[in-house]
Order: C-alpha cells, then sequence, then structure tokens
C-alpha cells in the first residue's frame, strides 16, 4: 500500500492526549492544570504521575493505556507498542490508521518529557550501580520518536518552552508547524548531548588521550555572546567544553564584559602561570609573554616581570598563582591593564582596583597541575587538529650535558625557569633569564636568530629605560624551544652575555652548535624534547 507523502508543514495540529514523564518537575503542576482545562487528556508515569495525583489532576497511568505493568522496577514502562504507536503513526497515512485501529491504539500529540539526571549523578557519586541506573531508556526513545514524527506531535523537553506551549494551545487548542519543529531540534540535541555524557563516562577508563580515537566529538555549550571576534567585522562567542580550572571557568569579578582577544590572552597567561609552584606573576601581551618572574615575595615577582618589557605590559593581562593582596593592587592600579586572573583576590584589592571599572578582574579560586592531561583543538578551513595537551614536566634528572663547563646549581634554576616561558611562547622562541625573572623574550618569527636579536634588544631597551649599567641580558640563561639549526643563534645569545643554554638539541648542526658553546665557555643542556607553539 503507498503511503500518503503530502506535507502539511503550514497547518496546526489539534491536541487532544498528552503523556508526561518528567524528571525536573518544577511547574509541571501548573502546566498539567491548564491541559486540563483545555480539555486534554493525560497520561502519566511513576513519580510524575503520582504528584499530579497529588494535586487532583486526572491522570490515566500508563499501565492502563498498554493493559501491561511497569516491570524491572520500573525500568520498563513506556516501552511498548500502543505508546510509541500512539507518538510514531502518521496521521495522514491511511495504512497507519488502520493499523491504530486494528490494535486499539490512541494518539498521542503531546509528550512533555526530561531526562534522568545522568550527568548530575555522576557527578555527585562514584558509585556505579547508581550511574547506571541512572541511564534514561524510555525517556530518549519517546523524545526521539515524537521529533521524528514532529509533523503530527509536540514535542517538549525544556520547562522554558512550558509559556509558548501554553499560549499556543489557549488559542485553539494547537501548536503550530514551526513551534513542532523547533522544539525537535532541540530535543534531538538533548538526546544527542546526554548520549555523548554517557559515551564519556564509559570511555573515560581506557584514557583515549595517549591514543587518539578514529571518531572525535565534542559538546559545546555557548556561555558567553560577544560583540564581535578578533577583529570589529567578525561574529563571536564562547563555548564551554568543561569545568577545567582556568580562565574559561574563572568567576569575574568586576570589570567590562570580557572580548574573544581578553579570553584567549587570559587563558595563555594563566596556562603559564600554572607552570610555577612557588609564587609567580605573568604579563602577557597578544598571547604571548612579555614578562615573568618568580619570587618568595608575589610584589616583587610582579616589579621583576614588568622590568622585562614596561613598553609592552602597557594594556596587558596579568596572571598571578597567589592570591592578589591590597599592597600589589595599588601598584597594578598605576599600569593600564585589560585583564587580572588569580585564584583570589582580598576586599581590600577589590576596592583598590575598584576605581579602574573598566579593567576585568578574574578569580579561579585554585590552580590546576600543568601536568593534568586534556585535549588541544584548532580549527582549521574545513577541519580540525586535535592533540593532547603539552604537559610535559622537566626534571632536573633528565637533563643532558652536552658542553665541557656544567651549569651550576643556580643556572639550572634560571634554565628550567625559562624552558617553562619557553613553552608558552609562540615559535620561534627564545628567553632570556636570570634569577628566575626573564630578561629578554624573543617570539613568533620565522627565524631563530630573528627571536634572538629581538629578546637581546628588548633587554637593551629595558636596560636603557631603567638606566641599568648593561642589559639584564649579561650573565643570564637563555631557552629556545626547539634546538638551533646553526651556530648563528647561540653566538648571538653569548655575545648578549649569556653564561648557559638549554635547547632540545637534535639539529644536524648539534657537533657546530656545542662547539661554538665550548669556545666561548658557555654551558649548555639537551632536552629531548621540543615546544613548538604555533
Amino acid at each position: 500500500m503507498k503511503h500518503n507523502n503530502t506535507k502539511i508543514f503550514n497547518e496546526e495540529i489539534r491536541i487532544n492526549r498528552a503523556l508526561i514523564s518528567v524528571t525536573d518537575k518544577n511547574n509541571i503542576d501548573k502546566l498539567a492544570k491548564e491541559l486540563v482545562k483545555q480539555g486534554i487528556e493525560i497520561i502519566s508515569t511513576g513519580g510524575t504521575a503520582k504528584l499530579l495525583k497529588e494535586k487532583l489532576i486526572p491522570v490515566k497511568d500508563v499501565s492502563e493505556e498498554t493493559l501491561f505493568p511497569e516491570i524491572l522496577s520500573g525500568r520498563v514502562k513506556t516501552l511498548h507498542p500502543k505508546i510509541h504507536g500512539g507518538i510514531l503513526n502518521r496521521r495522514n497515512d491511511a495504512s497507519h490508521q488502520q493499523e491504530m485501529e486494528k490494535h486499539n491504539i490512541n494518539e498521542i500529540d503531546l509528550i512533555i518529557i526530561n531526562l534522568y539526571k545522568f550527568k548530575e549523578t555522576v557527578a555527585k557519586t562514584n558509585t556505579e550501580f547508581d550511574i547506571i541506573e541512572n541511564i534514561d531508556i524510555g525517556g530518549p526513545a519517546m523524545i526521539r520518536a515524537g521529533a521524528k514524527n514532529h509533523e503530527f506531535v509536540t514535542v517538549i523537553t525544556d520547562p522554558n518552552d512550558y509559556p509558548e506551549l501554553i499560549k499556543q494551545i489557549q488559542k485553539n487548542k494547537s501548536t503550530t508547524y514551526n513551534f513542532r519543529k523547533t522544539l525537535a531540534g532541540k530535543a534531538f540535541k538533548l538526546t544527542s548531548d546526554y548520549d555523548k555524557a554517557i559515551t564519556d563516562w564509559f570511555q573515560k577508563d581506557y584514557d583515549e588521550l595517549k591514543d587518539l580515537p578514529e571518531k572525535f566529538s565534542i559538546n559545546l555549550e555557548k556561555s558567553l555572546h560577544m560583540r564581535y571576534g578578533e577583529n570589529p567585522h567578525q561574529k563571536g562567542a564562547f563555548y564551554k567544553t568543561n569545568d577545567r580550572i582556568g580562565a574559561a571557568n574563572a568567576k569575574q569579578l568586576q570589570g567590562k564584559e570580557l572580548s574573544y582577544n581578553n579570553i584567549n590572552d587570559t587563558d595563555a597567561a594563566f596556562e603559564l602561570i600554572c607552570e610555577f609552584e612557588n609564587p609567580a606573576v605573568a604579563i602577557i601581551k597578544h598571547a604571548n609573554p612579555c614578562g615573568v618572574a618568580e619570587n618568595d615575595d608575589i610584589n616583587i615577582a610582579w616589579e621583576k616581570a614588568l622590568q622585562t618589557d614596561t613598553v609592552s605590559a602597557f594594556g596587558g593581562i596579568v596572571a598571578l598563582n597567589r592570591e592578589l593582596d591590597a599592597q600589589l593592587a595599588h601598584k597594578l592600579k598605576s599600569l593600564f591593564l585589560e585583564v587580572i586572573i588569580a585564584p583570589s583576590f582580598t576586599n581590600e584589592s577589590i576596592i583598590i582596583l575598584g576605581s579602574k571599572p573598566n579593567l576585568r578582574l578574574l578569580s579561579t579560586k585554585t590552580m590546576p597541575k600543568p601536568s593534568e592531561e586534556g585535549l588541544f583543538i584548532k580549527s582549521i578551513a574545513g577541519g580540525m587538529l586535535v592533540q593532547t595537551k603539552d604537559n610535559h614536566i622537566l626534571k632536573k634528572g633528565e637533563l643532558n650535558f652536552v658542553t665541557k663547563k656544567i651549569p651550576n646549581p643556580k643556572e639550572i634554576n634560571d634554565l628550567l625557569f625559562a624552558w617553562k616561558v619557553a613553552k608558552h611562547t609562540k615559535s620561534n622562541a627564545i628567553i632570556y633569564a636570570k634569577n628566575l625573572q626573564t630578561t629578554g623574550i624573543g617570539a613568533g618569527q620565522m627565524s631563530r636568530i630573528d627571536s634572538t636579536n629581538i629578546a637581546t634588544n628588548k633587554a637593551l631597551a629595558s636596560a636603557e629605560i631603567a638606566k641599568l649599567d648593561k642589559p639584564l641580558t649579561v650573565g643570564s640563561v637563555v631557552a629556545s624551544d626547539a634546538f638551533f639549526p646553526f651556530p648563528d643563534g647561540l653566538i648571538s645569545a653569548a655575545d648578549a652575555g649569556v653564561t648557559a643554554v638549554i635547547q632540545p638539541g637534535g639539529s644536524i648542526k648539534d657537533k657546530e652548535v656545542i662547539a661554538a658553546a665550548d669556545e666561548r665557555n658557555i654551558s649548555m643542556i639537551f632536552t629531548g624534547i621540543r615546544h613548538f607553539k604555533h
């Protein structure tokens, strides 16, 4: 028998019978009363039916409709032809209507359903029995059935849609096609997200981060609509992927709305500052550090970080890995900054910085470990690049001393400090450091010798501004995020006054670079690992 495929996209569908089965019971009694008032019959299940009956709302139990009891501790309630037939039948298909009459199945025009709280259960318990029992089966099946048949069935999965539903039903006891199609899209999004959460829970023990899966999906939640993107002519928004501690989930205490570039730069600043256990400050401009320092006193750390490049710090982002107090707030107040991100702020510091109402203050409450695993995703035209997070932590025992001169303990500490900063600086990256303070930074250049020269010139400029007798690079160490392809970069660093070098090694010119270091009585370490950042 041929099916009648005539579409009725613009026609309103009258609602006579509704099925209600919700976990979120907020306002469901008010909605149900309005449905009854409009002469709509209600069938329901379990706890929802009990609640409605307590509110003296006439309800027909699903078991009365199916003539079959709920079984298996409620696992099977609505998985029955009399339910799914009532939802899935096409009202304009004669063969469907004949089967409905033959099997004594009644149409269901409206389903109001939300699902067991699976994600909430995972968040509060590790008990597998409870987690698995909160995997909804009947709910998603009915939602998908109703959404598929949205030409005839209205599917409500979000309590926020109750008012519009009531408005349309009150008008003429029906809903419009456009409303039903919109609801169907929301319904499939809900079941998709729900299945993704379940999949993630089952796969978490397989450590997929060490072996990227053949199929990869992400679940994005829009948390901030922006006036524009990277540039004013581009649209922009921020979508959360998870609840990791950092810029994405920080609480904004004051200031203007965060922009696309603010979030990008703040994330770069915070990820860098997470590398340090001792009090540290990082100043970021255009996702690159322009000054970083580590010190037992966070106030001194700020002063040393700022000393690296006082010019570039203007309009920058500041990240701290300690609470911001009043003393430091007074110092930060004197400089124009876009964002300050820290674990916490004292009440006094907030009052002090409150005199700059446009300055964004972000509190993360705590600090994540730099060794945490995760995925890094970068979009390109037509696809996405996915890789595991660069979470390698270099330890002193892994250092390979390749020159005649061995760095002393102070130099080793400075080298490890510079290496952490290089990890978070755009390639090609050259970092000069001394006394746990950056003294010159060269970033994002096509040639490594260019980055070296920029870092040197920055140090010269800073020394001139501070009226120092000599550049900060004299007596410093240098870190390179990748190997020196030729000796010229090392020679340039030596001319700037460095005493030690840390780099991955691995160039065909390594022997020449080592020889150049020996000739200049410079110690050098190979790490065997690089930190490209593009």
